[in-house]
């Protein structure tokens, strides 16, 4: 594990390219390339009834599988987004349909309002800026998923935890530090 200094500003650095190269990925080919993501997540994890997953609204390029979440709706799954809840601390995942009413949190991202029922995920689909070859993944250097992964099994939760985006998010590796926590899997697409 990487502790030196000079690895903070690296990781910046790296993450403002690519997700600058992530954005610059035309629509039709994220939404193809959303489309091929959303078979794999299927082929992975196979049947999710019953299932508490974890997605994300989109962000800032990355995939979106709000379309992919319906369909695993439809089979039984339950869903919940991330909630940034105080700085410094792990997320809340709330529960989430599509067509629910949703307000705006950091970043101004749709989230569920306080109202909304807290879940715990059995499978947390995380986005990434990068990911190395050990499933390191390179976030947006806030810290709240590595917290949040920290306390769900430090509670004995195993959710199981899945990379996604776009294969040009491969790096050799993030120089982990002590609290980084590896993906147990990893979905990358072709982006074109």
């Amino acid at each position: 594990m990487d502790e030196t200094p000079g690895t903070m500003e690296w990781r910046k650095a790296l993450r403002h390219d690519l997700i600058e190269a992530r954005q610059a990925i035309p629509v039709a080919a994220r939404q193809k390339a959303d489309a091929e993501l959303g078979k794999r997540l299927d082929a992975l994890l196979g049947d999710v009834e019953g299932h508490v997953i974890s997605l994300y609204w989109p962000f800032r390029g990355e995939p979106d599988l709000r379309s992919w979440a319906a369909a695993c709706r439809e089979r039984g799954a339950r869903l919940g987004l991330p909630v940034v809840v105080a700085k410094a601390a792990p997320l809340e995942f709330r529960r989430w349909a599509p067509g629910d009413k949703l307000q705006k949190g950091v970043w101004n991202i749709p989230i569920p309002p306080s109202s909304a029922m807290v879940v715990t995920p059995d499978i947390v689909l995380s986005p990434v800026v990068g990911l190395d070859k050990d499933n390191y993944r390179l976030g947006y250097g806030g810290g709240f998923f590595d917290r949040t992964i920290a306390a769900l099994r430090g509670a004995g939760h195993s959710a199981r935890l899945v990379g996604v985006g776009y294969e040009q998010q491969r790096i050799e590796t993030i120089y982990p530090h002590g609290f980084d926590v590896p993906m147990d899997d990893a979905v990358l697409v072709p982006e074109s």
